[in-house]
C-alpha cells in the first residue's frame, strides 16, 4: 500500500475526474471533513474506508491503494504464459522480446512476482541462444527479487545459473551451487519435491562429466523416487532425459532408451520442440554407443536441424560434436572436420568442454590419417581446455589417447607422464574433490 499522501492525491484526482464533491464521495458512511483530511494525507485510512471510496470512484481497492491498473496483474500473467509457450516451442528470440516488455511493465508498476518470472524467462532465453553472461545476470537479478522468499521459490533461478556455469565449462562451481542448495533445502525442512527433482536432474550432467559416477547414480535414484510427487510434466520429462545419462554411464542402454522414450512422449504432447530435439540428440548418442551408426546419424541430424532452426546456437554446436564423431567412425573424415573446425573457436566464451571435445575428435581424425604431429597438437589443446573445466573423465580418456600416441612415436617418458596425469584424474572413481555429497532429503 502506498503512503497516505500518495493515496490522498489519488482519491482527489479520481474524484475530480468524476466531478464529485467531497460530500457526494463521503456519504452516507463518512463525512466531507474526513474525505478532506484523507485527501490532504493527514490520516491513514482504514481498509473499510478505502473499499467504500474505491466503490464510489469506480475502481478497485488494489488500484486505489497501489496505483496499479486493476487488470494489469492478470494481463502480465497471461503475457508470461504466452512468452513461455514461445520459448518452449523454440522461438527464443520472440520470447525474449515479450519477456523484456513484460519486465518493463512489471517494474513500472511494482509487481515483484511478475518481475521475477520475466527475469527467469529472459535467463532461459539467453541459455537457449548461448549468451551465458546475460543468462547469469538475469538469474542473479531474479534471486535478488526473491531473496526474502522460501528457498524452493528460488530453486529455478539457482538451477538456471548453475546450467549457465555448466555450459561455460565451470563444472565444479555449478556442482557447488546445486549441492549447497540441496543441502540447504534439507536442513531448513523445505524439501519441496519439485525443487529437489529440478536440482537433482541438473546436477547429473556435471557429475558425469567430472567422473563422479556414484553421485550421478544416487542423484538419479533420488529424482526417480520423488517424481511421483511432481505435478509438472515438463519437469518430469526433463528428469527422465537426465536420468538416461546415468543409465548410459552404467551400460544400461535399454533403460536409457526407455527413459528417453518417456521424455519424448511428454514433450510431443506438450509440443515442446526444443526439448524434443534434446531427446533426439540423446537417442542418437544411445545408438552411437550401440554401434548403430546409421540410426545415430539420423537422430543427431534431426536434433541438429531442429535446434539450428530455432537459433539455439550453443546446443547446436554440442550436437555437432556428437554428429562429427559418428561421421568419423563411418570414415567420413572431411564431413566431420567441416563440422568440428568452427567449434574449436568456442573456447572459453561458450564453454571449454565442447571446444575440447572438438579438438579431441580432430586429434583422432589426424591420427587415423597418419598425421601424428597435428593429432598431438589437437590433443594437447583439448587437454588444456578440459582440465580447466574439471571434466575428469574426459581428461583421463584424453591422457590415454595422448599417451598412446607418444608411445607409438617413441617418446616413452612423455607417454608415461601423460598416463600418470590421466591416472590422477581417475584415482578415486565415482567421487569428486567437492567434499561430502549432499544428504538425501526427508520429504
Amino acid at each position: 500500500m502506498d503512503e497516505p499522501a500518495v493515496i490522498g492525491r489519488r482519491v482527489q484526482r479520481l474524484r475530480a475526474q468524476l466531478g464529485l464533491t467531497q460530500r457526494q464521495l463521503a456519504e452516507p458512511a463518512y463525512t466531507p471533513a474526513y474525505v478532506s483530511t484523507l485527501e490532504s494525507g493527514k490520516v491513514r485510512p482504514s481498509e473499510a474506508a478505502l473499499r467504500h471510496l474505491a466503490e464510489r470512484l469506480g475502481t478497485t481497492y488494489e488500484e486505489l491503494t497501489t496505483g496499479r491498473p486493476a487488470a494489469l496483474a492478470t494481463e502480465l500473467r497471461l503475457g508470461l504464459t504466452d512468452a513461455q509457450r514461445a520459448l518452449a516451442t523454440g522461438e527464443a528470440d520472440e520470447a525474449a522480446v515479450r519477456y523484456r516488455h513484460l519486465l518493463t511493465e512489471a517494474e513500472l508498476h511494482g509487481f515483484d512476482e511478475e518481475r521475477a518470472e520475466a527475469l527467469l524467462g529472459l535467463g532461459d532465453c539467453a541459455l537457449e541462444t548461448g549468451e551465458l553472461a546475460d543468462a547469469i545476470r538475469h538469474f542473479e537479478a531474479c534471486e535478488e527479487i526473491l531473496a526474502a522468499e522460501p528457498l524452493p521459490r528460488r530453486a529455478r533461478a539457482i538451477r538456471g545459473r548453475a546450467v549457465a556455469h555448466i555450459l561455460a565449462g565451470e563444472l565444479r562451481y555449478a556442482c557447488y551451487l546445486l549441492e549447497s542448495t540441496i543441502d540447504e533445502l534439507g536442513i531448513s525442512g523445505l524439501a519441496d519435491p519439485e525443487a529437489l527433482v529440478l536440482l537433482y536432474a541438473a546436477v547429473i550432467g556435471p557429475y558425469l562429466d567430472m567422473g563422479a559416477l556414484a553421485r550421478a547414480a544416487r542423484a538419479a535414484e533420488l529424482a526417480l523416487a520423488l517424481a511421483p510427487q511432481v505435478s509438472d510434466p515438463a519437469l518430469v520429462a526433463g528428469m527422465h532425459r537426465q536420468v538416461a545419462r546415468t543409465f548410459l554411464a552404467e551400460g544400461r542402454t535399454a533403460d536409457a532408451d526407455a527413459s528417453l522414450a518417456k521424455a519424448q512422449s511428454i514433450y510431443r504432447q506438450l509440443r515442446l520442440r526444443t526439448d524434443l530435439a534434446h531427446c533426439h540428440w540423446m537417442r542418437g548418442y544411445v545408438y552411437a554407443q550401440e554401434g548403430e551408426l546409421d540410426a545415430a546419424e539420423r537422430e543427431l541430424r534431426t536434433a541438429r536441424d531442429m535446434l539450428a532452426a530455432k537459433r539455439a546456437a550453443l546446443f547446436t554446436a554440442q550436437v555437432e560434436v556428437e554428429l562429427a564423431d559418428v561421421l568419423r567412425r563411418r570414415g567420413q573424415h572431411a564431413q566431420a572436420m567441416a563440422l568440428l573446425t568452427p567449434l574449436t573457436e568456442l573456447g572459453d566464451q561458450h564453454g571449454a568442454v565442447h571446444a575440447g571435445g572438438a579438438h579431441r575428435l580432430l586429434g583422432l581424425i589426424f591420427e587415423e590419417r597418419g598425421e601424428p604431429e597435428q593429432a598431438e597438437e589437437h590433443y594437447v589443446t583439448a587437454l588444456g581446455l578440459l582440465e580447466r573445466s574439471g571434466a575428469s573423465g574426459d581428461v583421463a580418456d584424453l591422457c590415454r589417447l595422448l599417451g598412446d600416441l607418444l608411445r607409438r612415436t617413441g617418446r616413452v617418458e612423455a607417454a608415461l607422464d601423460a598416463y600418470r596425469t590421466g591416472l590422477g584424474h581417475r584415482a578415486a572413481p565415482g567421487t569428486t574433490t567437492l567434499g561430502p555429497a549432499p544428504m538425501p532429503p526427508r520429504v
